[in-house]
């Protein structure tokens, strides 16, 4: 018959998990390319992992499937294609973003912006055009999708209202309207 050992108090892990005891799952960590502060590049950039950029960039940034951070010491002079962008520092060019632009509020933004959803906190600054997409815009709209953009249109130019900044809807050639400031 097994008794169990005498010195228990040492042994602090028990072999196998019991009802009491959580099993930790251990995750491998987000990968994240860094382009530091002290770091200049001049040309295209492009890649399929997340990127952190706090240096300088001039050219383009094409990552259409991750998310690009330009940090707080960040510049970007580029035209930028990424499935969704964080701007804390400052980005001078075109944006296209598949999924979400979030320029937050020590950020700046000049130039022309399409995405699916826009976020821009107190204290940003934005120039340029605004266009808001649905997921699979391509197909026609609807009478009701058409409302249903105008009045998401109507939402952030009253939010450009409240943050001080002035924007109008002029139309574009594909039918929805485009915001201007």
């Amino acid at each position: 018959m097994l008794q169990p050992s005498q010195n228990t108090s040492s042994q602090k892990f028990p072999s196998t998990p019991n009802a009491y005891t959580p099993v930790k799952t251990v995750s491998p960590p987000m990968e994240q390319a860094t382009i530091g502060r002290s770091l200049v590049i001049k040309g295209e950039v492009s890649g399929t992992e997340p990127i952190y950029i706090d240096g300088h960039i001039e050219g383009s940034l094409h990552f259409p499937d991750s998310r690009v951070t330009i940090g707080r010491n960040g510049s970007v002079t580029a035209n930028v294609d990424a499935r969704e962008l964080v701007i804390m520092g400052a980005v001078k060019g075109n944006v296209q973003c598949s999924d979400r632009l979030d320029i937050r509020s020590e950020g700046s933004l000049t130039g022309d912006v399409v995405t699916q959803r826009i976020s821009v906190e107190d204290g940003a600054v934005m120039k340029g055009g605004v266009q808001v997409r649905a997921e699979h815009q391509k197909k026609p709209q609807s009478e009701a999708q058409s409302k249903a953009t105008t009045q998401e249109q109507s939402k952030t130019m009253a939010a450009a209202a409240g943050a001080g900044t002035s924007m109008a809807l002029v139309p574009t050639s594909e039918g929805a309207q485009k915001e201007s400031h």
